[in-house]
C-alpha cells in the first residue's frame, strides 16, 4: 500500500506538468488520436519530467500490484487528484475552498478504510480468453479515440478521458498476467504496451483540448471501476474476512473524494483562482 500511494505522489505531480506542457503545444488537426501532438509535448521539458515522474510511479505501481488486489491499488492511483491538489495548494499558490480540503479528507478517509479491509492479492493467473480480451480492448481504445475527435469539445474530453484510464487500467490488469517480461508469446504483454501508450496518447490530447475537468473525471473512472472488477471477477482478489463491506465503502468513498478534484487535472494557471 506504501508503493501504492508513492505512486499516487508521483502520479499527482506529474499530471500538472504534463498539463501545462500539453496546453502550451501548438493544436494540431484536432482528431482524437493525435501522435503528433504527444511529439510536440515532449519537446518541452516539463512533459519531460512529468514522464520520469511516471516512470518512477509505474514501478512502484507494479511492486503494488504485486502484493495488494488491483482495486485498492486503483483507489490509491486516483488519489493521485488528492495529491496535486495539495501540492498545487502549497507550491503553486492556488486557493482550495473548504469543500475542496473535505475532498481530500475524504479521499484519505477512503484509502485508510481500504488499507484495513484489503486482503493479499488473488493467486488468479487468467486465462487465455482474459489475455486475448486486454489486447482486443486496446484496439477498442484507439478506435474510440479516433472517433472521439468528431465529437464537440465538452463531450469529446470525457470520452478521451475514459478512454485513457480504461487504457490505464488495461496496464494494471496486464501486470497480474506477466511473469516474465520475456515471455514474448503472453497477450497481456502487448496489451501493457499498447494499453499503456495509448492511454498517454489520448491522455496528452484530452488534456490539450476541451474541458480538462472532464477529462480527468473520464480517467479516473476508466482506471478504477473496470479493473477492480476484473481483479475480483477472475484474478481472486478478495478483503480480509467479515470486511467487504469496508472495502467497497472505502473504494467508493476514495473514487467519489478524487472525482470531486477532477478539476486539479487542469494546468494550474487555470485550475483554480491564485491567492492574492
Amino acid at each position: 500500500m506504501i508503493c501504492a500511494l508513492g505512486a499516487a505522489v508521483c502520479f499527482g505531480t506529474a499530471s500538472v506538468l504534463q498539463a501545462v506542457a500539453a496546453r502550451a503545444a501548438e493544436p494540431g488537426t484536432g482528431s482524437g488520436v493525435d501522435a503528433a501532438l504527444l511529439l510536440r509535448a515532449l519537446r518541452q521539458w516539463r512533459y519531460l519530467a512529468g514522464l520520469g515522474l511516471d516512470a518512477m510511479g509505474f514501478v512502484l505501481q507494479i511492486i503494488a500490484l504485486r502484493h495488494i488486489p488491483i482495486y485498492a491499488v486503483g483507489a490509491a492511483l486516483a488519489a493521485s487528484l488528492a495529491v496535486t491538489a495539495v501540492v498545487a495548494a502549497r507550491l503553486l499558490k492556488v486557493r482550495l475552498s473548504r469543500t475542496e480540503w473535505g475532498a481530500v479528507a475524504v479521499v484519505c478517509a477512503g484509502l485508510l478504510m481500504l488499507g484495513l479491509a484489503s486482503g493479499a492479492e488473488g493467486t488468479g493467473t487468467g486465462s487465455l480468453a482474459l489475455k486475448l480480451g486486454l489486447l482486443a480492448v486496446t484496439g477498442l481504445i484507439l478506435l474510440v479515440g479516433a472517433v472521439a475527435g468528431r465529437l464537440p469539445d465538452g463531450p469529446r474530453a470525457l470520452v478521451l478521458g475514459l478512454a485513457a484510464g480504461t487504457g490505464f487500467g488495461v496496464v494494471e490488469v496486464a501486470v497480474r498476467l506477466i511473469d516474465s517480461v520475456w515471455d514474448l508469446g503472453n497477450p497481456a504483454l502487448y496489451a501493457l504496451l499498447l494499453g499503456g501508450g495509448a492511454a498517454f496518447l489520448l491522455l496528452t490530447s484530452a488534456l490539450a483540448r476541451g474541458s480538462v475537468t472532464a477529462a480527468t473525471a473520464g480517467m479516473v473512472l476508466g482506471e478504477t471501476i473496470g479493473p477492480a472488477v476484473v481483479g475480483v471477477a477472475w484474478l481472486g482478489d478478495r478483503t480480509r474476512e467479515g470486511l467487504t463491506w469496508l472495502a467497497v465503502l472505502g473504494f467508493t468513498v476514495a473514487v467519489t473524494g478524487a472525482l470531486a478534484l477532477a478539476r486539479f487535472g487542469e494546468p494550474p494557471e487555470t485550475a483554480a483562482e491564485p491567492v492574492r
